[in-house]
């Protein structure tokens, strides 16, 4: 059973699928474009006070990413710690990291990905996600860190295997399998299965994926960076089997199940924040006692 954001979104799904089954009888390509754009469409949620005061905090920036503009903002100093927020969420959504990381002697990086929170388009994806990433990335020396939610975690993934660096990363109910998406979308629509593999075709040429790439754990086997994820049982939007499978194909990779957190909860729960900085901050509190 789905929880009421869930079901939200399915309670949409099923109003404008008429519609575009519709359309895919009468004009196949405009329905593919259609879905796409739906598909491509986060929610944009109203930012809590307590987020606006975070943010308040921090220092405000902007970067181009592609075709979009990122709100980026940062705190403190030292080794830079990148924080990743998930499908329609946004930047602040991780703020509980930010105090135990800079108390710890690190900068923090958060932004909101492109098509949410203050950074611009309407539209979003998977690959905007990475794109954004390497940007942030490549404004900064290095990268030690990276804490990453839901399909964050999934974009941090694959722009590791893109290339992005990162001397640990931590994973909280990290999406494993974005690829299957496209097919969960179209079965709530009740399109057909030919306007799915448009959409595919489309994503692919529109951003130079291919679309096995989207299954992140074929693509993470070689990737040696040290992953600690945590993912409670009681997730119903990413399945504990997909922060289960990432873990089994990430080598060396530790897995921390929790219980009654579910999907949101998990990003501000002290323990786990506190493991996950404990984690992060092993390797240099190593280096400076040496």
């Amino acid at each position: 059973m789905a929880d009421s954001r869930t079901s939200r979104r399915s309670a949409s799904l099923r109003i404008l699928g008429p519609a575009l089954r519709a359309l895919a009888w009468a004009a196949p390509p405009l329905a593919v474009r259609a879905a796409a754009a739906l598909f491509r469409m986060p929610r944009r949620h109203q930012t809590s006070d307590a987020e606006r005061q975070l943010l308040a905090t921090g220092k405000r920036g902007r970067l181009r990413a592609g075709k979009n503009q990122i709100a980026t903002w940062e705190w403190g100093e030292g080794p830079t710690m990148l924080l990743v927020h998930g499908w329609g969420s946004r930047g602040a959504r991780l703020g509980s990291f930010v105090e135990p990381l800079v108390s710890s002697g690190y900068s923090v990086v958060t932004f909101d990905a492109p098509g949410h929170g203050e950074s611009s388009g309407r539209l979003s994806s998977l690959p905007q996600f990475v794109e954004a990433l390497r940007t942030i990335a490549q404004t900064r020396e290095s990268i030690h860190g990276v804490v990453a939610h839901s399909i964050g975690s999934a974009a941090a993934a694959l722009a590791m295997t893109r290339g992005l660096e990162a001397e640990r990363v931590v994973f909280l109910a990290p999406a494993a399998n974005p690829a299957a998406y496209t097919k969960y979308f179209a079965e709530a629509l009740g399109i057909p299965s030919q306007i799915r593999v448009g959409m595919e075709q489309l994503f692919e040429r529109q951003f130079g994926f291919r679309w096995e790439e989207f299954s992140v754990t074929q693509g993470v086997r070689s990737l040696t960076t040290p992953l600690l994820v945590f993912h409670d049982r009681e997730d119903r939007e990413v399945a504990w089997t997909d922060g289960e499978s990432l873990a089994r194909a990430w080598p060396g990779a530790e897995l921390v199940t929790t219980q009654g957190l579910g999907h949101t909860k998990i990003v501000h729960d002290p323990e786990i924040v506190r493991q996950a900085v404990e984690f992060l901050v092993r390797q240099r509190e190593a280096e400076v006692s040496a």
